[in-house]
């Protein structure tokens, strides 16, 4: 530490297994919420996500949805909008979320992104979002793409989430559902399966330990010149 002078010793810690095991294990269901972004009455981006949740749900997770409609564009409504509190309130629910979006104009819905801008990085002293998992899905009416995941996958950084590595792009989403709204076998529905098992295994290595994964140096400093 001698060759470290702008470092506050009290305040550096060194990360060990030790601090890991301190931990406490949760054995209860993972909890996941599911956000997508379109309201048209067949959208694919919610079949989607419904059948995410129905691959969770075997997983023995315990999954909820927001549905978006009715949620106001940002700042053109006051956070104690009910649609608003409800979102809030999910994801402080939740330990993971699945964010599902078509593509539109080479990115994704307004819709998806209003969403995830309704969610602040703190409020009060609790920060909603951070260390939580996130998975990504998307999916397109022409060929396959993945600029609205790619979107997506920089907004979980920006919120802090612990976004997985794998990721579902489900190109002509037309032609990859039945008429009873259900995904077909395809090389698409596998991915999505690999994406939720990825999903519900870093969630659960994950959840018991999140506050001790996003405790940071800067932000113990920053604590400590406010009090």
């Amino acid at each position: 530490m001698n060759d470290l002078p702008n470092i506050d010793k009290a305040l550096f810690n060194k990360p060990s297994l030790e601090e890991f095991q301190s931990y406490a294990m949760q054995n209860h269901s993972p909890k996941i919420l599911l956000l997508y972004g379109s309201l048209r009455e067949r959208s694919f981006s919610r079949l989607l996500a419904e059948e995410a949740e129905r691959i969770l749900k075997s997983m023995d997770c315990e999954t909820r949805f927001f549905n978006p409609k009715g949620l106001p564009q940002v700042d053109d409504a006051p956070e104690t909008h009910p649609k608003v509190v409800e979102l809030r309130e999910l994801v402080q629910w939740a330990e993971g979320m699945v964010w599902s979006s078509p593509e539109r104009h080479g990115a994704m819905t307004g819709l998806m992104k209003s969403q995830i801008d309704w969610i602040p990085l703190s409020i009060g002293s609790i920060r909603p979002s951070q260390g939580k998992t996130l998975a990504l899905l998307q999916v397109s009416g022409g060929s396959q793409s993945f600029n609205a995941v790619n979107q997506m996958r920089i907004l979980g950084r920006w919120m802090r989430m612990i976004t997985i590595p794998n990721q579902s792009s489900v190109p002509k989403a037309y032609l990859e559902f039945d008429d009873d709204n259900r995904m077909r076998p395809s090389a698409n529905y596998d991915r999505v399966v690999d994406v939720m098992e990825e999903l519900v295994k870093f969630t659960l290595l994950t959840r018991y330990v999140s506050s001790y994964l996003t405790d940071r140096y800067s932000e113990r400093k920053e604590k400590g010149q406010n009090i």
